[in-house]
């Protein structure tokens, strides 16, 4: 029976068992330990790794329950939940056990805050210690940073110049004809999007600049020139593939949006070793890794599950067969 067959045919059999998780299969993949797992540390656990649905969480999911697979555990793969509220509630509700989340999230829509903390660590550590009442714990992030940006197309940036997120503002006072934007809805009305960003360097943009319009669609344009900046993700592989250029945020504006490792308290009691499994995976996360992996996905149209292992195999955190 192949692979696939396999893991539809084991979700099945737990959609049917009555447990309370109506949607995951078992992972299946052939690993052992690499450099992490050795000695099996994870053996007799099973755990449940959940993600969001977007091209990157799907990667993170897969990164972290391949890391646990190979350090002996049994790994129930629920990544895809759309929408952070029921990732998060997954894991709170004890549904789930652990995923890869992001600290601007947490601050800001988990908990409750308005101003995100400029420092990355002490963004990590705000959102440890805010969570560790929930029975959340917090391991150390990546500097793998997904947060919001403005990038534009190389004809625009030889045109325009400009670098950072004050020169598109002194841009606009000089030239307002010149700043167009192409932006998400949700960035366009949120307070740490757009007119929080305008806010902070004193931008002031006629509507008739700004144009919403889905996120494939603004990477497209923003590479055709349609618009001059485009809101992009850090972390975003057609970034790179199209030779965009992302203006610095030099006032540092927008949140830190590290990846870190969300566990479920009660379950990293019981498998403290998690914390040691996981620590060099994510230390190996940065934005440069994850725009090249994202890419092979969003660009190339590679599985995402395969990505993940061959980047896990690549860095001989796991050996295949």
């Amino acid at each position: 029976m192949s692979r696939r067959a396999c893991l539809l045919l084991a979700a099945a059999l737990i959609a049917a068992s009555g447990c309370g998780l109506t949607s995951g299969s078992p992972m299946a993949d052939d690993v052992a330990p690499g450099t992490i797992g050795r000695g099996e540390p994870l053996a007799g656990a099973d755990l449940t790794v959940v993600s969001k649905e977007f091209t990157e969480q799907l990667i993170l999911g897969a990164i972290m329950g391949i890391a646990f697979e190979a350090a002996g555990a049994e790994v129930l793969d629920r990544t895809g939940i759309q929408g952070s509220v029921g990732t998060r509630a997954a894991i709170e509700n004890g549904d789930a056990d652990a995923t890869y989340e992001y600290t601007g999230t947490a601050w800001i829509t988990y908990q409750g805050n308005s101003r995100p903390i400029p420092d990355p660590q002490r963004q990590w550590q705000a959102v440890r210690d805010a969570d560790l009442r929930k029975g959340i714990s917090w391991l150390p992030p990546s500097t793998l940073n997904n947060t919001y940006a403005l990038a534009m197309n190389q004809a625009n940036f030889k045109k325009y110049r400009t670098k950072t997120l004050s020169e598109v503002a002194r841009l606009a006072k000089t030239d307002p004809g010149a700043v167009t934007l192409c932006v998400e809805g949700e960035f366009a009305n949120r307070a740490d999007g757009l007119p929080g960003m305008e806010k902070a360097y004193g931008m002031d943009l006629p509507a008739r600049n700004i144009t919403q319009m889905d996120t494939g669609i603004i990477y497209t344009q923003t590479a055709k020139g349609a618009c001059t900046y485009g809101e992009v993700f850090t972390t975003d592989g057609r970034i790179k593939s199209m030779n965009l250029v992302v203006m610095e945020d030099d006032r540092k504006f927008f949140p830190n949006y590290n990846a870190a490792p969300m566990i479920r308290t009660a379950t990293l009691k019981k498998w403290p070793a998690i914390a040691s499994v996981l620590a060099p995976v994510t230390k190996a996360l940065n934005n440069t890794v994850a725009q090249d992996l994202n890419a092979r996905v969003d660009v190339d149209g590679e599985d995402p599950h395969q990505v993940a292992l061959d980047w896990m195999t690549e860095k001989g955190f796991v050996t295949e067969g």
